[in-house]
């Protein structure tokens, strides 16, 4: 896994962030073991205990869950995946529009723009 931080956000909600996209995403398998916090924390390079903070979050959030003697796994509830990964694409999509509206483009303009960049990939 790779990360990257900002300094203008608390570092264990970035990590939250990306963690949640790995797994809403499918990089991350359901009932997939996680590293220990130390593995995770090392390939971070942040703290232990900034990468348990970032860990109790998720289980907060029931995207992982703990094995009191075998650690964490991810969820396994492919419908609260599906829409979990649904409502982080619809708030990028509102953060799209919102910035792109400030350019002064209507609906056709950023569909057509969509369109032309979308068919580069």
């Amino acid at each position: 896994m790779v990360f990257y931080f900002n300094n203008e956000r608390p570092i264990y909600l970035q990590l939250v962030e990306q963690l949640e996209l790995y797994i809403v995403s499918g990089r991350l398998e359901p009932d997939e073991k996680l590293p220990s916090v130390r593995e995770l924390a090392a390939e971070a390079k942040v703290n232990p205990n900034t990468m348990q903070r970032a860990l109790i979050e998720l289980e907060n959030r029931e995207l992982v869950y703990s094995m009191r003697t075998s650690g964490r796994y991810v969820t396994n509830d492919s419908v609260f995946l599906t829409e979990r990964r649904e409502a982080l694409a619809r708030a990028k999509i509102r953060q799209f529009l919102g910035e792109v509206h400030e350019l002064n483009l209507d609906s056709a303009e950023i569909i057509n723009l969509i369109t032309q960049e979308g068919g580069q990939e």
